[in-house]
């Protein structure tokens, strides 16, 4: 399975930036023309004036393997996160099965090489212990194991979902921290899937905010 990333609701738009920061001088967007009003979100952002970019927000449904899931939940202020609980459900999971295996990159303790691990045999120890697990897991649950304790046989890379809602600008650190070179491909997809969301509602704050040219 592969993530999935489903725009949900979204609160505000590029004037609701521009009329939070024109509000000290007690003016709107409506006073200005679209050309002053992007010219503002623009400064805003590049001189990282945050706040009026977190009048606005998005809210997501996710989903995604476990590893993926805990990188991503990492990030906490200006986000809100509710998640499926194995604890109260108990149908079997879906699971992530990558395409190929990639090399550990040498020079960092984290990170992948584009080359792929040109074993077989991976790919299919992978697939045996995943259902393997999958397997335990239905017959725990069977037998009349509880689900909190039957979850524990379950694999990282066991499909979760959650919903995820937060500002723009919260959303933009994400962003910024998940697609470097440095961080995990597959979390990455997620964070692009997420900011293309964030540019079709937001086109002139999204671009200023990820350092596009005016």
């Amino acid at each position: 399975m592969k993530s999935k990333v489903e725009l949900l609701s979204v609160w505000g738009n590029d004037n609701q930036v521009v009329n939070a920061a024109r509000v000290s001088f007690d003016k709107a967007a409506e006073n200005y023309t679209p050309d002053q009003n992007a010219k503002l979100i623009y400064y805003l952002a590049k001189h990282n004036h945050w706040s009026p970019f977190a009048h606005t927000g998005l809210s997501f449904r996710i989903e995604a393997p476990i590893f993926v899931a805990r990188q991503l939940a990492k990030h906490q202020i200006g986000l809100s996160w509710n998640e499926v609980s194995r604890r109260y459900v108990k149908y079997q999971p879906g699971v992530w099965k990558p395409e190929y295996f990639r090399k550990a990159a040498e020079s960092v303790k984290q990170g992948s090489h584009d080359e792929p691990v040109g074993n077989p045999r991976c790919l299919a120890d992978y697939g045996y212990a995943v259902d393997l697990a999958l397997r335990i897991y239905n017959n725990l649950i069977m037998e009349g194991v509880c689900p909190e304790q039957a979850r524990a046989v379950l694999p990282q890379g066991m499909m979760t979902l959650w919903t995820w809602s937060g500002s723009l600008y919260a959303f933009h650190r994400v962003v910024e921290q998940r697609t470097t070179d440095y961080a995990q491909r597959e979390t990455s997809e997620v964070a692009k899937a997420i900011s293309n969301h964030c540019l079709d509602a937001f086109p002139v704050s999204w671009s200023a905010l990820r350092g596009a040219n005016l």
